[in-house]
Parts: C-alpha cells; structure tokens; sequence
C-alpha cells in the first residue's frame, strides 16, 4: 500500500517541480511561447508581440517576472506578451541570437528589435505602445507592415546588383563583409525569396552588404563558385578576399533567419577588439563610456613582473577579447599604481595584482572579478555575467573618475631608477644628535 502510494505521488511532485522552474502560471496574461508553437503565434501573425527570452535560474529574469506580468495585463488586448524559456528551448534562443538573461524583443510584422529600456512595466508598456503606433502609421500611409514571410518591408535599392564585371571590385577587393544571392528570373524560390532578401539587405546595412546576382545573365561567376541550383546564397567575410573564403549560407529563408546568420557570421569574421593600455582620459572615455561595457584590467607593476610575466596576462585578456568580441565590449589594461583613483572607484587591487571588473558606465556599476586570473577562469566569470548570475556594486562616486596621463608601456622589462650620486654611509652620521 506504501508502495502504491508513493506511485501516486510521483506524478504531483513532477508537476511541483514543473511549476517551480516556470516563471509564468498557466493562468498568466504571459504568453508561453515555445518552438512549436512561435512560428503559428508571433511570425505568422499580424499582432505586435512583446517577448522575453529567460532561464528560470536567473535572478534578473525572477526580479523581472512581476513587472513583466503587470506589463502583460496592461497589454491585454492591444499588443501580445509571451516568454520563451530559451534554457529549455535552446534552438529558439539561438534562433534570436540570445547571448544573456532575461533578453526582450519586440516582433512586429516580420522585424525583429530589441528591448533595451528599463526593466519595468511603465518601459516594457510605452515601448509596445510606440511599435503599435508604428504600425497603424505604416498601414495608414500604406506601406506593408507584414506578417510572417508573407510582405517585406525592406527596398529593393539596398540589394546590390552584382555582375560577372563588378564583382570582383564590389565583393573581394571590399574589406566589408558580403552576402550574395546567385538567382534565376524564371526561379520561384527565387521569387519567394525576394521580399525576404530587400527585407534583410534593409535591416543588415552597415553591418554586412547584401547582393543579388542573375546567374542566367552573368553565367562566369555562377559558374566559379559552382552553382547548380537556384537560389544559392554564399558569405564573403569581412577584409580582402579570395575566391576561396565564400561560405555556403545554410540558413532559413526568411528575413529573421538572413538576418541573424549573417550577423553572427560577421561578428566571427570581424577582427577582436583592440587591448588598449590606459593612457589618459580620453581613452577611459573611448573604452568605456562608448561601450557598454568595458573589461577593465590592472596587471602587476613592471618591476614586480617582467616583459614576460606582463605579457602573459595581456595574451589572456586579448583571448577572451576574441572570444566575447561580438559584445562588443571595450578592453582596457593599466598598471598598478598608475590610476590609484580608478583602482578605488572599482574597488580593484584589494586581493593584488592582476586584477579585472567590468564596468557600465552607463549605468554607474561594475562587477569585481574574483577568480583565478586565467583564460579559463576569466571567461567563466564574463559567461556568467553575461547570463546575469554574477554581482554588481555601484561605482564609488557615481561615475568614473578624471585620471591623469602616463607613458606608454615600451614592451620592455623595468629598471631601477639609477641614482646620481650614492651617499656615504659614513656621511650620513655626521652633524647628527647623539641618540
């Protein structure tokens, strides 16, 4: 009878277990969003949607799960609220590029935006209202607003025509990264794909370059980059190129997927962000204010750690610079002892040298590292932040403090400062009170 009991228990405690890893009830205005039911809900639909991609373990996404609720029942009936459990749902996530927790996006007729106001009902309110005012606009001036993959909402001017003659000047001798379309008039798929790809050109400019080639007209191309079928859609990283960098897209073929693919693509084609030593004021500025966020860096003095020893640490920060470089964050390194305010406002040294925080300027917080300073432990604790878990204080002072300039670092071990002249022991007696 225990036994049977015991049975009977297990399937309530699942369903605990289940209520106590979501963040929304069932009974919530919050929308449960999945990967089987996104595309009938939010893509194909002619609604506004607010959606909040969290994990249930993240204390950003639990402090923002009452505001988020009080925003979805003011909502209620003008502009749609879900969430998407992207730890769970990972291939959502990834979908929408998600990098951190909780991560807002506004969809609306096929566009995609991100949140990035205040996490509180009022923001999360005043922003679906302005894309719902958005949209009336737009259908009231009659310009497509879309749904789905059936309208575009992008121009067709922002599609490079390419040719067998320019492509070479356009596409390889460019430092910008491409992505080109080889199409046939005749091809449906083609046809199908054209708002898609106007759509995409539109929302990726300055990011990547978007081009579109009649293989029928200018077969010499196609037929270098071996197409057989239409459309083929082939990337061109970022810098000059070969024939040889072209890189199958095997994306989706509507303008969200072009999209984030080729944003990630251009990211890991693009070049890790400059380590740069802190000089003087401006480059603070320029690292940190500019950015937002900058890793901040305080390696040992010279004459506590030689050429070697510095460079060490600087090798590691520049790893993990690679490795985060599509934050795009900023990345600063000083000596110790060379900004003593700056040490002060982010409370770094106090455990020694090399030491590190990531600092938001904008916001007037910064995030101690604590760790072991090593490519590994580093980027643990920046994977960490980046999905909320880590702690935060504000900046002493509000914001960063005015520093002073220093020289260069040459690259080379430290010296002794060499004295003029050495004073005679013997001398140092002299003319001096008995004890």
């Amino acid at each position: 009878m225990d036994k049977w009991r015991g049975l009977q228990l297990i399937p309530l405690l699942l369903a605990l277990c289940a209520t106590a890893q979501a963040l929304y009830s069932s009974n919530s205005d919050v929308i449960s969003l999945t990967s089987g039911n996104f595309d009938r809900l939010v893509k194909e639909s002619d609604s506004v949607w607010i959606v909040e991609f969290f994990a249930p373990w993240c204390g950003h996404c639990k402090s923002l799960a009452p505001e988020y609720e009080k925003a979805a029942k003011a909502l209620k009936g003008v502009v749609k609220v879900g969430a998407v459990d992207a730890d769970q749902d990972k291939s959502l996530g990834n979908q929408y590029n998600i990098r951190g927790f909780p991560t807002i996006k506004i969809i609306s007729g096929g566009k995609t935006e991100d949140y990035n106001g205040q996490r509180t009902a009022k923001g999360i309110v005043e922003a679906a209202l302005k894309a719902a005012r958005d949209k009336v606009d737009a259908q009231m001036n009659g310009r497509s607003s879309g749904g789905g993959s059936s309208g575009g909402s992008g121009s067709k001017k922002d599609v490079v025509e390419l040719t067998d003659s320019n492509f070479q000047k356009l596409v390889l001798d460019s430092d910008e990264p491409w992505l080109v379309e080889f199409f046939a008039p005749w091809c449906g798929h083609c046809q199908r794909l054209e708002p898609e790809w106007a759509k995409a050109a539109t929302e990726l400019k300055g990011k990547v370059k978007v081009g579109a080639l009649d293989a029928t007209a200018h077969p010499g191309k196609a037929s270098e980059y071996g197409v057989q079928g239409y459309p083929t859609i082939k990337f061109f990283p970022a810098g000059r190129k070969r024939s040889s960098d072209a890189e199958d897209y095997d994306g989706g073929r509507t303008a969200d997927a072009i999209i984030n693919w080729a944003n990630d693509k251009a990211t890991a084609s693009m070049p890790p962000p400059e380590l740069e030593q802190i000089l003087n004021d401006d480059v603070l500025q320029e690292g940190c204010v500019k950015h937002s966020l900058c890793v901040v860096s305080v390696v040992p003095h010279i004459l506590d750690c030689d050429a070697a020893c510095r460079n060490r640490y600087l090798n590691i920060l520049r790893a993990n610079g690679e490795k985060y470089k599509r934050n795009q964050w900023g990345w600063l390194w000083a000596q110790a002892g060379d900004h003593l305010n700056l040490e002060e406002a982010i409370d770094i040294g106090g455990f020694g040298y090399p030491a590190m925080a990531v600092v938001s300027a904008k916001k007037g917080k910064y995030s101690l590292f604590r760790g072991s300073f090593s490519e590994e432990g580093i980027r643990e604790f920046l994977r960490d932040l980046s999905y909320g878990k880590g702690s935060t204080a504000p900046i002493r002072g509000a914001t960063l403090p005015k520093i002073d300039s220093v020289d260069p670092w040459d690259g080379k071990d430290g010296q002794l400062p060499q004295e003029e002249s050495l004073l005679d022991l013997d001398d140092a007696f002299d003319d001096k009170d008995e004890l």
